[in-house]
């Protein structure tokens, strides 16, 4: 597991940010827009990975994400950054309760389109850390409250994948119900380098 934890200190002349290289990029222009807006600074940075959902690799070899979450007092700011996916793409992230099928209660989160050399990136605001939960009281669907501590990145386009290679076997594209019209692809990145109920998101506090 690649979770990296570390607390990030603010000036109005001065931001310094210790972290891995694509992060400090994207946590850059976050911590920037706060110190701009005045809004209280962030206390903590965490980053992890993205890595190839099961049967990706054979078809995407390159294919990889990295996850920042920048802790604030009220709620959390999320950076996801990928690479090495197809040019000019759509995908969809989710918030998932496990990494891998049957994925459990799922939370869509944002789009990431990719652009001509296959990387794209997207900032969403929210509670991303360890009280991240959904719950159904009542109504059409009831459940309990259940913590989703995982991130899910789905093809848009069902037809994607299918003509990628990635579906051996599969004499018509999969379709699966993660995006927008409930018509979406097979998952491409995940954190199912975490344990299915110790996700990363379990490991950021505010």
């Amino acid at each position: 597991m690649q979770v990296s934890h570390f607390t990030t200190r603010f000036s109005r002349r001065a931001i310094t940010i210790a972290a891995t290289a694509g992060a400090a990029v994207m946590l850059g222009v976050t911590a920037t827009v706060a110190v701009a807006s005045g809004a209280r600074a962030p206390d903590h940075v965490f980053t992890f990975r993205l890595v190839p959902s099961a049967g990706i690799s054979s078809c995407l070899p390159h294919a990889r994400g990295t996850v920042a979450i920048v802790t604030h007092h009220q709620n959390d700011t999320m950076v996801v950054h990928v690479a090495g996916l197809p040019k000019n793409s759509e995908f969809d992230l989710f918030v998932i309760q496990v990494p891998d099928k049957p994925f459990g209660v799922a939370w869509y989160q944002t789009d990431v389109d990719t652009g001509r050399h296959g990387t794209g990136t997207a900032t969403v605001q929210g509670i991303f850390d360890s009280e991240t939960f959904s719950v159904s009281a009542g109504g059409t669907t009831t459940f309990a409250p259940t913590h989703q501590f995982h991130l899910g990145l789905w093809f848009n386009n069902p037809r994607q994948p299918f003509r990628l290679g990635c579906e051996p076997g599969a004499t018509s594209p999969i379709v699966t119900p993660f995006n927008g019209e409930q018509h979406a692809g097979i998952q491409v990145l995940n954190t199912g380098q975490f344990p299915d109920n110790a996700g990363p998101l379990k490991h950021v506090h505010r």
